[in-house]
């Protein structure tokens, strides 16, 4: 699908509508899917049945209609940022005093990933909180996701990602405002809390980018050597879709452009792997919420433009560690997150924790698996900050 143009420096009311052609091409492809035989044992991927399954829900009964019009009611706009045209859903709440607040998604999300988090952030009161806990809630899409356009060049990493973010919210007319992300959003939303004179006041984040030192390996207490141990899991067993994308974004990008079911699995897999459930995660995020983020990165074509992500954060994690993170940050750790931190490891790595809190469930995909929890997480950690 073409994107419409957008002029410099406006933010432009945009309405995603995909062409009918695109969607019965889809079908089509998904008529003609190849199958492999099924697996030998498990652990190999996505089961056999459970992928002609989904594509028997995908085919029959998911409506791209009734996502693309959610997307619509949720301020769909766009915007020139450092050359690049950006997508994101603008919502101002009805509480005079309400804050600022910047969600950022990671792979393989998208905007629709916080879909949830909307009503209650910017209407607390209609969904049964305080009118003080009220934020104007702002969502881009990563560059190269979602209806954002793709890169063309190298350099849209975490840190020129971050740049424009502060771009964007100073166009939108925020100059004191909160931040929040997972997965690579959390990423951008310290590299956000590290520019001096950003307007970013405070940060929440549902993935701790905090790395035990041997020292703190060593000294681990029984909950620390749990966490530990998770992220060891997951560096030997479930980061192979990670490394791909670090390294050869491009030839995973053809298969993820092609193959409809492909792209599923290759999500699939991810979400298998950190959302916390009892044996598919399909029951706790939904086969619809599921597919439409799949449809997010189908019919935009991101499958190589968003994989890229993952080679421009390695090269830029190459140049090195920064010193303890300046801006107030609260931190929510969830029991399925691949990557988790104690309390005492985040305060030797951050100025000021206003929150930190182990949740007794939900995974990595925070936002669509306990929105609740994460909600009144992102209010408690902000509560300090608007009364200082």
């Amino acid at each position: 699908m073409t994107l419409a143009p957008t002029a410099p420096d406006l933010v432009q009311p945009f309405t995603v509508h995909v062409p009918q052609a695109d969607l019965d091409d889809l079908t089509d492809r998904l008529a003609r899917t190849r199958w492999p035989e099924a697996e030998t044992a498990p652990g190999q991927g996505p089961a056999l049945h459970r992928l002609r399954e989904l594509v028997v829900h995908w085919t029959e009964r998911y409506d791209w209609r009734r996502c693309e019009a959610e997307l619509n009611s949720l301020g769909s706009s766009r915007t020139v940022v450092d050359g690049l045209g950006i997508h994101l859903l603008h919502v101002r709440s009805p509480e005079p005093a309400a804050r600022p607040l910047l969600l950022c998604h990671g792979w393989p999300g998208s905007v629709l990933e916080f879909r949830k988090l909307i009503g209650p952030l910017t209407d607390p009161v209609a969904h049964g909180g305080r009118a003080e806990d009220a934020f104007h809630v702002v969502v881009p899409s990563m560059p190269g996701f979602g209806f954002s356009d793709k890169p063309t060049g190298p350099g849209w990493g975490v840190a020129r990602t971050a740049d424009a973010w502060i771009e964007l919210m100073r166009r939108l007319g925020h100059s004191d405002w909160f931040a929040q992300g997972g997965d690579w959003g959390a990423a951008v939303v310290d590299a956000i809390g590290r520019r001096p004179g950003s307007g970013c006041a405070g940060l929440h984040v549902n993935l701790p980018l905090v790395f035990p030192t041997p020292e703190e390996v060593r000294d681990a207490d029984p909950v620390e050597r749990r966490m530990v141990e998770r992220a060891q899991r997951y560096a030997a067993d479930q980061d192979a879709y990670a490394r791909e994308q670090a390294t050869r974004p491009q030839t995973i990008g053809y298969s993820l452009l092609d193959s409809p079911v492909g792209l599923a699995a290759w999500i699939l897999t991810v979400f298998d792997d950190v959302v916390d459930h009892d044996g598919d995660p399909l029951d706790v995020v939904g086969r619809d919420e599921f597919l439409d983020d799949v449809m997010m990165h189908w019919l935009p074509g991101t499958g190589a433009s968003s994989a890229r992500l993952y080679w421009e954060a390695q090269r830029e994690q190459a140049a090195g560690a920064q010193g303890p993170g300046p801006t107030p940050i609260g931190f929510s750790v969830f029991p399925g997150e691949a990557v988790q931190a104690s309390r005492r490891w985040v305060e030797r790595r951050y100025r000021t924790v206003l929150h930190h809190a182990l949740l007794e469930r939900g995974g990595h995909f925070a936002a669509m698996e306990q929105p609740d929890l994460l909600v009144e997480e992102v209010r408690t950690t902000f509560r300090a900050l608007r009364t200082a």
